[in-house]
């Protein structure tokens, strides 16, 4: 997240930025940590620490997506703008979801860092995936902030057809497909990218 948004915010000063690594992933600890109830307690828990009653903006990616739609929701009145990139729609197990068969549409040979791999528990990850679904779902009305919901065409992970049964709950929102993108659109497609994520926030500023 630091590489594809920290050039967006060299010419927009002033915004001051977090960048937590959910329970079982990076750095955080994931003990006790059972369910997403329990991941998105802890984010609220760092929202309460860090930002108080301040109002913030909401970037989120693939899960995350998912749990900070239940964030936005649960907290209108302080994210004052959220944004999206392939994030988990309505169907939240993997075996549910609608997705595009494996294509890769261009290639510039690198390769994920094993390392990175390496900082996930997946032991924790595991259980976590068993109540991965919040039983009161993300969703309570609408939320009537700037949204942005970015998705990819070739998005063989979480997909772009059960994010667009979402709509009527976002109604300042913009839903966009990528083509020539997968579950990491930003790095694949970063023109567009920071286009519509300027567009974003030029949508919150107003």
């Amino acid at each position: 997240m630091l590489g594809c948004l920290e050039p967006l915010f060299e010419t927009r000063p002033g915004y001051r930025r977090l960048y937590p690594d959910l329970p079982a992933m990076g750095k955080s600890p994931a003990d006790g940590v059972a369910s997403s109830d329990d991941v998105l307690a802890a984010v609220e828990e760092l929202v309460d620490a860090e930002i108080g009653d301040e109002p913030f903006l909401l970037v989120g990616e693939s899960y995350g997506g998912y749990l900070y739609r239940a964030l936005a929701h649960r907290r209108p009145h302080q994210v004052h703008g959220l944004a999206l990139i392939c994030p988990t729609g309505t169907k939240v197990r993997a075996a549910d979801r609608t997705v595009p068969l494996f294509e890769v549409r261009r290639s510039d040979g690198a390769e994920l860092d094993p390392a990175l791999t390496a900082q996930c528990d997946g032991m924790a990850v595991a259980r976590i995936e068993v109540r991965r679904e919040l039983p009161a779902g993300p969703e309570r009305g609408t939320y009537e902030r700037p949204a942005l919901f970015l998705t990819g065409r070739q998005d063989n992970i979480t997909g772009y057809e059960d994010v667009y049964a979402l709509l009527s709950h976002y109604p300042y929102a913009s839903f966009v497909v990528l083509d020539t993108a997968g579950h990491d659109l930003q790095i694949e497609q970063p023109v567009l990218f920071n286009a519509l994520m300027g567009d974003w926030l030029d949508r919150v500023a107003q």
